[in-house]
This record gives structure tokens, C-alpha cells and sequence, in this order.
């Protein structure tokens, strides 16, 4: 009680220099080596080419099975169409984002990684607007379905370990 008593009646400019002054004293202090290599291996890197290489076999799958279900080639086409919506744009996305991940200024980087988003969404957008002019008697349902399906794969990933969370979240 005599603590809470006594901080509240320090003057609130005094106050703020100590909150100051402890945000000086944190200073920025890099990793060992040893540091490092034990960071990497609790913090293990994203692997995106396998997602998008789950998500191709998710399409596969769906594919071959509406085909032997449905017996329809129209419906196969049409989730087909809408994997390929999903994974295309993504390939593209991932290959970029490669490269645009060596830029040496990070704003730079920050830049790249809008553009690159906005490229694959106006790809996305493309190719389900090419859909009925490529696709004869298609299936807008069934293309839906499957490309949302494909999109929803992330939370396979993620069931199946693939995607890591980079720190543990801390309940109060």
C-alpha cells in the first residue's frame, strides 16, 4: 500500500524522465552465432513452395474426383479452372517475393511486397473473368467451390505443421 501511496504523489514530469530513461537504457543488442543458429531453430523459415505445391495436389485430387463422381468433364474443367486461379497467381507471387526478399532497403522491399500482392490479385481476378469465354458450359458453383477449397488449404498447412506462428502468444 505504501508504494501505490507514494508513486502517486511524485510529480508527473518526474514520471515521465523515468519512463524515459528506462526506454534509453533497452539498447539494441545483436545475436551471437549461437544466438542465431538457436533462434533459426525455434523459429523455422516458411516453406511457401510447399503450400502451394499442397494446394496443387488438393486441386488434383478434387479434380479426379469430381471426374469419376460426377462423370461430367464440364465440372472437372470448371474446379480445374478455379485451382488454377488459385495456384498460378501464387507461383507468381512466392517467385517474386524470392527475389524482392534480397532487396537491400527494406522500404524498398515493403514497396515490392504491395506491388507484387496487387499483381496477383489483379491475376487472380483475370483469370476468373477469362473463365467462361475459356471454358465451355461452365460451372460457376463448381469453380467457386474448388477455389475456395484450394484457398483454404493454408489451414491444412497449418494443421499439418507447415506454417509456424514466429512466437508464442502470452495470455494475462
Amino acid at each position: 500500500m505504501t508504494d501505490i501511496a507514494s508513486t502517486s504523489q511524485v510529480a508527473p514530469d518526474k514520471l515521465k524522465a523515468s519512463a524515459t530513461d528506462d526506454v534509453t537504457e533497452l539498447e539494441f543488442k545483436p545475436l551471437t552465432a549461437e544466438e542465431a543458429q538457436a533462434w533459426r531453430l525455434k523459429n523455422p523459415a516458411l516453406m511457401p513452395w510447399r503450400i502451394i505445391g499442397l494446394q496443387a495436389l488438393v486441386g488434383v485430387l478434387m479434380v479426379l474426383l469430381t471426374w469419376l463422381l460426377m462423370d461430367e468433364r464440364r465440372l472437372a474443367a470448371s474446379v480445374a479452372w478455379g485451382v488454377v486461379a488459385v495456384v498460378i497467381p501464387a507461383m507468381v507471387f512466392v517467385r517474386a517475393l524470392s527475389r524482392q526478399m534480397q532487396a537491400a532497403n527494406p522500404k524498398d522491399a515493403m514497396v515490392g511486397l504491395f506491388a507484387w500482392e496487387l499483381v496477383k490479385i489483379v491475376l487472380t481476378v483475370a483469370l476468373l473473368l477469362a473463365a467462361p469465354k475459356l471454358i465451355s458450359d461452365l460451372s460457376w458453383l463448381a469453380l467457386v467451390a474448388s477455389f475456395v477449397v484450394t484457398i483454404k488449404v493454408y489451414w491444412l498447412a497449418m494443421a499439418l505443421g507447415w506454417v509456424q506462428r514466429k512466437s508464442k502468444s502470452t495470455f494475462y
